[in-house]
């Protein structure tokens, strides 16, 4: 099996998750100086700052990066052709089919790996042209499926005959070996870049991550078919108990409107969306990206060693 960076060429076989409003040219960069495949966020840009930010990342590094594209943005259809225009040799996408835009992004040598929650979804996409799938589990932090990680996994392994990797609920290098015991090809981590010195997040927002507890995230919008994993904090307990009780979206969207940015941006830990990961009670300190993957390698390596050791 080849191994993720033999496949993008990079240090390591990560990649760093594509988190809106978060993953920034800037961090992208430092993403990809450290070893992963960077990865420019979308989800909360424009035409005009997408690309900004490809440009920013081709200042800071030349190392690969890419860009994850969230099909239902309303502007998804200029982002499929600003990444051809602007070079970008990686796309990840989510929410949606990037079928109809396949011939144009393979044209130009683009190699793109859709996320997908189901091993359904996989085979179709392979079929639409895919070159990689990220399978991701519900541990993960934003929007979320159903499947967790290590049921997903194999599975989607087991039905498509491109390069899976692993995602959801890998922080540390025992999670990384086993998403290689499950025939993953590498992993995509988020939750725990998070808490890097160079994540633009607020300091209040990282500060509420080393705070948590290994149960202290929460599913919102799971009723209403729009599952989003965030920390515990007064918006989003409210948001569940408003949800239980039957409340519609148009009323369930004065909790989640903005809320993302004023976590972001603003450090508002109360009624912000603070998106984590069920890793959030995992994390230890706030360090420098190369740090982080450095440690997740070396653990990942030393467990690999230990089970080449069992006598099972």
């Amino acid at each position: 099996m080849k191994l993720l960076n033999e496949i993008l060429g990079t240090r390591y076989p990560l990649i760093q998750g594509g988190m809106a409003n978060i993953a920034t040219g800037e961090f992208a960069a430092a993403c990809a100086n450290a070893g992963a495949l960077g990865l420019i966020g979308s989800g909360g840009m424009n035409a005009d700052s997408l690309r900004q930010n490809i440009r920013r990342a081709k200042q800071l590094t030349d190392k690969p990066f890419g860009v994850n594209i969230m099909l239902m943005h309303p502007q998804a259809d200029e982002f499929a052709k600003i990444v051809v225009e602007e070079g970008v040799r990686f796309v990840t996408t989510g929410a949606g089919n990037p079928g109809k835009y396949m011939e144009n992004w393979k044209k130009a040598g683009i190699t793109v790996m859709p996320v997908v929650a189901a091993a359904v979804l996989a085979k179709h996409l392979v079929k639409c042209g895919a070159d990689a799938v990220i399978a991701e589990g519900t541990e993960s932090g934003g929007h979320v499926g159903e499947m967790a990680t290590m049921a997903l996994v194999p599975q989607v392994v087991d039905a498509v005959d491109v390069p899976v990797i692993a995602a959801g609920g890998i922080a540390d290098g025992r999670q990384l070996a086993a998403a290689f015991a499950l025939g993953a090809c590498g992993a995509q981590i988020g939750t725990c870049l998070l808490v890097s010195e160079e994540c633009p997040v607020h300091p209040n927002y990282k500060a509420a991550l080393l705070k948590a507890k290994d149960s202290d995230t929460i599913v919102t919008g799971r009723i209403g078919g729009t599952p989003v994993r965030v920390l515990k904090n007064r918006m989003s307990r409210e948001y569940v108990r408003q949800e239980k009780a039957g409340a519609d979206k148009m009323e369930l969207e004065k909790y989640t409107l903005g809320s993302l940015r004023r976590a972001v941006f603003e450090g508002d830990t109360e009624t912000g969306s603070l998106m984590a990961g069920q890793v959030a009670g995992m994390l230890q300190g706030v360090r420098p990206v190369a740090e982080i993957l450095d440690e997740m390698m070396t653990g990942c390596r030393t467990r690999l060693h230990e089970m080449g050791q069992m006598n099972v």
